[in-house]
């Protein structure tokens, strides 16, 4: 499969999320991402400028274009995981340790809150909070950094041969 049929079909199947994707398809439609968001970052900085205090241009094309393939490329990965013989909920994994990491530090902020107003000495928990959000914070990027290798790995994966419970191949 081509660049340009790989976008045609992507797109085609914009909320498909059974059966299955070759790797051809999926990564000529990732590199597709990649180009036009790229493209569309210069053209927002031709277009809009930057903020002169932080130096941040302004992302107004390319966050609409990002918003719109969210959901093919989505589905793209998960039928290149049925390929693989992988369910497609493997995809959510980085995000799932991304949102129990967020829910868990907010917590943890809030237990240390409230430990703070009950003690006289506040400061004394200050240290123990930090080191165990640092701790915490590393062990989680570690994580997240084999997730990520994880799932660029089983996306690279050749095609399972013959029909898996997914469907048959695609051609």
């Amino acid at each position: 499969m081509g660049f340009g049929e790989a976008v045609k079909t992507c797109f085609s199947k914009y909320f498909q999320f059974s059966g299955r994707a070759m790797r051809s398809e999926y990564w000529w439609f990732f590199l597709f991402v990649v180009l036009v968001s790229a493209a569309l970052a210069v053209l927002d900085k031709i277009l809009f400028g930057t903020n002169p205090e932080t130096g941040q241009g302004s992302r107004v094309l390319s966050s609409f274009f990002q918003l719109a393939v969210i959901i093919p490329m989505l589905a793209a990965g998960w039928r290149r995981l049925h390929d693989t013989g992988r369910p497609g909920w493997y995809l959510l994994m980085p995000m799932a340790l991304g949102l129990t990491t967020l829910f868990v530090m907010l917590g943890g902020m809030a237990f240390f809150s409230v430990l703070e107003q009950g003690t006289e000495n506040p400061d004394a928990l200050r240290g123990p909070a930090a080191v165990l959000g640092a701790t915490g914070v590393i062990v989680v990027s570690i994580l997240q950094f084999i997730l990520s290798i994880l799932m660029i790995w089983w996306l690279t994966r050749p095609s399972q041969e013959g029909a898996n419970e997914y469907g048959a191949p695609v051609s």
